[in-house]
């Protein structure tokens, strides 16, 4: 027998001290700290409480700049997301993530591809720097974001205890086959990312 959720009452929730003295702590924490993680678990307990549209979005604001503040500085420095190990770095691919499928999901190709294209030379995990692959090839390949998540993702083989799961890693087919169907643009997207391979090689 699976355990139901507990029921969430808001408007308890809004008056509850201790939930709000919560809130608060992450407030100040995730701006001192510039930290994204911090970031993600304000928005959740904001969005429980249906906190207005305006700190939904300020919030929003924070995590994408800070992930691209944080990106900037990986990139200059060489360095990798441990995205296992590390629930911060996770959160900085996440933000990244996310506003890359925003932007396929708006038509803005460009965009959408180079951030996908990012995050594989990035993240430190092979299976789910094949996964971004995946994305930036679907995109090179015109396709649009509707087909890609209903003729290329798998929904139903998602793990929700996965750390990871904030990724689309699932596809219909094993990603290596795709790697493959989708070689041209592979090649294409390494051809790309050659400009950061020889920052780092120059570094």
């Amino acid at each position: 027998m699976q355990q139901e959720m507990p029921e969430i009452h808001v408007e308890e929730l809004k008056k509850d001290p201790e939930f709000l003295a919560n809130i608060e702590r992450l407030e100040k924490e995730c701006k001192e700290e510039e930290s994204i993680a911090k970031g993600y678990q304000l928005l959740d307990a904001k969005l429980v409480i249906e906190a207005p549209e305006d700190e939904i979005n300020e919030i929003f604001t924070f995590i994408v700049n800070t992930a691209f503040d944080k990106l900037a500085e990986y990139l200059s420095e060489h360095r990798k997301f441990d995205v296992l190990g590390s629930d911060e770095e996770r959160a900085i691919a996440r933000a990244i993530y996310e506003h890359a499928i925003q932007r396929y999901s708006e038509n803005d190709k460009k965009a959408a591809k180079e951030m996908f294209l990012v995050l594989y030379h990035t993240v430190n995990d092979e299976g789910l720097k094949d996964a971004m692959m995946v994305h930036a090839s679907a995109v090179m390949a015109g396709m649009s974001f509707d087909s890609f998540i209903e003729d290329l993702v798998d929904v139903d083989d998602v793990d929700p205890h996965d750390p990871l799961a904030f990724f689309i890693q699932t596809f219909v087919q094993p990603t290596d086959i795709l790697l493959t169907m989708y070689s041209k643009y592979v090649q294409q997207g390494k051809e790309e990312l050659k400009v950061l391979e020889e920052d780092e090689k120059k570094a």
